[in-house]
């Protein structure tokens, strides 16, 4: 697998559960792009209005500071849109009114390269469960992206009453995959990664263990004197 970003993606939407999921799935890839000079969407489908053990914490409270945080986060990587589509946290399924939105979004901002979580993975190892919601957004966006942002005959009314013309995605970016076909290089970009990841204080308990863990998880294919830090994806190419 080698690197495959050769030249700058024009327009790239980020697809994810919660907020917090595109600095913790690849926020190095992001942060890359953006200083490459890419336009970047990120669409949240919910607020992530469940994480919280705070007994004295309430739903909507916590979807304002996840809010505003996913926005600090967005800013430091160089992402400008953060959409929120505020589905609730932890019912999340690959629903046809959630393909719709989906649908909706692709082909208002047409991007080139969309990038999601994978819908397949349940498990790591023996020591984590893939978050459903995970899986559900991973599922709705690449049945949004093929087929029914590209064939005007799907949702015909975002075409009759929007005027939203259909639009054929070049590729897509999926992360947290078991089954990586290409690897980007973000190593000048992970002290971003990490600056953004600070950006989520009400997700991440101890700030110093985090960032340590990142500069730990080094590419096991790079020396040991000169450390490269890669974030892996199965990526789709569609043929024109």
């Amino acid at each position: 697998m080698i690197d495959a970003v050769t030249t700058s993606p024009l327009r790239v939407m980020g697809i994810f559960a919660h907020p917090d999921d595109p600095e913790f799935f690849c926020g190095g890839t992001f942060a890359r792009w953006a200083s490459e000079g890419a336009t970047i969407t990120y669409v949240m489908a919910t607020s992530g209005d469940k994480g919280s053990s705070d007994p004295a914490m309430t739903s909507p409270h916590l979807i304002e500071i996840r809010e505003a945080e996913q926005r600090a986060a967005a800013a430091v990587t160089g992402v400008k849109e953060v959409i929120f589509l505020r589905y609730k946290d932890g019912e999340l399924y690959p629903t046809l009114e959630l393909r719709r939105d989906l649908s909706r979004l692709i082909r208002l901002k047409q991007p080139d390269i969309v990038v999601t979580t994978d819908p397949t993975v349940f498990w790591y190892g023996t020591t984590g469960i893939n978050h459903p919601d995970h899986r559900a957004i991973g599922a709705a966006t690449l049945e949004a992206v093929y087929p029914t942002a590209r064939d005007r005959l799907n949702f015909p009314e975002l075409e009759r009453d929007e005027a939203l013309p259909t639009h054929k995605t070049r590729q897509v970016y999926i992360a947290g995959t078991q089954t990586a076909t290409t690897k980007i290089d973000v190593t000048a970009w992970l002290e971003t990664k990490i600056a953004a990841l600070r950006e989520h204080r009400s997700q991440i308990p101890d700030m110093e263990a985090m960032a340590e863990r990142q500069r730990n998880n080094k590419d096991s294919e790079s020396p040991e004197n000169a450390p490269r830090y890669m974030e892996s994806f199965r990526v789709i190419t569609f043929q024109r």
